[in-house]
Parts: structure tokens; sequence; C-alpha cells
């Protein structure tokens, strides 16, 4: 990919997309793809906030180097390259490009924004440990009545999803609750139910099968060992604010 700043989308935009080709939610969309690109233009590959091997004996190191450094940087790749490609088409005006481009930009876009939260909510085994106090467990407590609930039901709806795909717990702004939710795909939790995500597992075959081949029961039950629950904390205190 070219050097050249992805920049002023909302500008570009309104100067070179002719509104009478454009609906108002493809013009809103493509501003909102261009505007997501950080301040250098390009996303990146996050650095994980421990080693590979930091997950053992729940993930592997083989699995992590793979999934961090193979999968996850694809969707970085091609996500940068399907918004150089919009940028262009914006400029150009070209109508047909854009809605081209959206199905590349959502799922490249929502797979990176995914493994993002996804490595984030997940540290080492010996530093997983539920709050026994404070506003997760309350909340925990009022949706699922105590930790066992909530992995019981979340665990159950991540098995459960066809084929590739997410489970997720979410925050509903509206009822001020906790939700377990899936989505498909790498289809974004808050863009698909309006969710704001604070826990996700991921249940595509790559996140587990070097370690557990096709049977994610075991994964989804194993993964319980190493999530950062003070991340999932972190993330409610600041979606209730």
């Amino acid at each position: 990919m070219s050097a050249k700043q992805i920049i002023t989308p909302a500008l570009r935009a309104a100067v070179h997309v002719r509104s009478s080709k454009l609906t108002p939610e493809l013009t809103k969309s493509a501003a909102a793809y261009l505007s997501s690109a950080p301040s250098g233009g390009t996303h990146a590959l996050p650095d994980l906030p421990y080693d590979y091997a930091a997950l053992e004996p729940s993930i592997s190191a083989e699995t992590m180097e793979i999934h961090h450094s193979k999968h996850h940087n694809t969707y970085v790749t091609n996500l940068n390259g399907a918004l150089e490609k919009l940028d262009a088409a914006v400029g150009a005006g070209d109508v047909s490009a854009i809605i081209g481009l959206q199905g590349a930009l959502k799922f490249n876009g929502g797979g990176h924004l995914n493994h993002t939260l996804f490595w984030e909510n997940l540290c080492a085994k010996g530093s997983s440990e539920f709050p026994s106090s404070g506003p997760l467990k309350e909340a925990v407590e009022a949706r699922f009545g105590d930790l066992e609930g909530l992995k019981k039901e979340l665990g159950a709806m991540s098995v459960g999803v066809q084929g590739s795909g997410w489970g997720w717990l979410g925050f509903d702004a509206k009822t001020g609750r906790l939700e377990p939710a899936t989505c498909a795909n790498q289809d974004p939790l808050a863009a698909t139910t309006g969710l704001t995500p604070l826990l996700g597992i991921d249940v595509w075959e790559h996140a587990y099968y070097v370690d557990y081949r096709n049977v994610r029961p075991n994964y989804v039950s194993a993964i319980w060992d190493v999530i950062n629950w003070g991340k999932v904390e972190e993330r409610l205190v600041a979606a209730t604010k």
C-alpha cells in the first residue's frame, strides 16, 4: 500500500461524491469507514500485552502465533487495501466501486475490530480472577445469577454458533443490563445488535483447531480460565458513563 494518508474523509466525500448518485446511508458509510483510519492513515496489527505462550494450556503458543500474526494480520492488510480503494472510489465519484467494497470493508474491518477486542479480554491463567465485588459482579448477578450462570448461557450460545462467528457478552444501554449474543462471521457486535462489547469469544475454527481439533465445546470451556475480568469490568464502567 502506498504511503499516501487517507485524510479528511468527510470533506473528500462531500466534495467528490455526487449526492444524486449516492444514498445518504452509503455516503455516511463511506465517510465512516475512511474516518476510522488512525492518524497515520492505515490500521496496524496491535502488539499483544502478553507472550504467545502466556495462555497455555488453554490456548497454545502455536495457536496464538498463527491466529495473531497470520489471521488477524490478514484482516488488517485487507482492510487497508479496501480503504485505499474506497478513498480512490470516493474521489472519483465511482458509486459502483463504493458499493462493491462494502462487503470487504465490513468483513475485514469487523475482523480487525473483533480480534483487537479479543486479545485484550484474554490474560494469563494466573491473572484471571473474577472480582469479588464491584459493578461487574453486580451486573452478572442481576442478569445471570452468578458467574457460573454467565458461563453456562454464553458458553452454550458460543458453542451453538453455526459455522464461524463470535459469542459476546454485551451491555445494553437501553436497559442497563448485560446481554449475551452471537454474531456470524466477523460482524461487529455493536453494529449488528446495538450492544457494547465487553467480552468476546472467537469460535472460528482457526481460534482452536490446533489445540482442540473440531471439539468447540472443550475450547469454550477452557477459555474461561484466561479471561481478563479486569478488562471486562473496565469496559462495563466505560459503557455506563
